[in-house]
């Protein structure tokens, strides 16, 4: 997680950072299956006022597919549609993941509903 310890050291030096060094960040919170986290960095890029991206997004909600995490992937996923960013195939089948891993399966239809919609 080396890309966390980055961030860290840039927030301490009061270096300025932006979505790429964030999304680095998340990505590496995706890979270890760290949702928390990676939800805690989403909502630290929209306090510093860091442009929160589909990647950003889309990373988180394939953090909490890696853990079954479906009820904050939805939840992202209806963030995404308030802040106007496109959900792609990718991002809806990670939280269709989320829910397969926590046994939601009766949420699948309206994902993919969704999925279809979107594009």
């Amino acid at each position: 997680m080396q890309a966390l310890e980055f961030l860290g050291v840039m927030l301490r030096s009061k270096l300025q950072t932006n979505t790429i060094v964030y999304n680095a960040a998340i990505s590496a919170c995706e890979k270890g299956g760290e949702w928390v986290k990676a939800f805690q960095l989403v909502c630290a890029m929209g306090q510093n006022t860091v442009q929160i991206d589909a990647i950003s997004w889309s990373a988180t909600v394939s953090a909490c597919a890696k853990v079954g995490e479906w009820i904050t992937a939805l939840q992202i996923l209806r963030a995404m549609v308030t802040s106007k960013v496109c959900a792609d195939t990718m991002t809806h089948n990670a939280a269709i993941s989320a829910c397969e891993k926590a046994g939601e399966w009766v949420k699948a239809p309206a994902l993919l509903s969704a999925m279809v919609k979107d594009k």
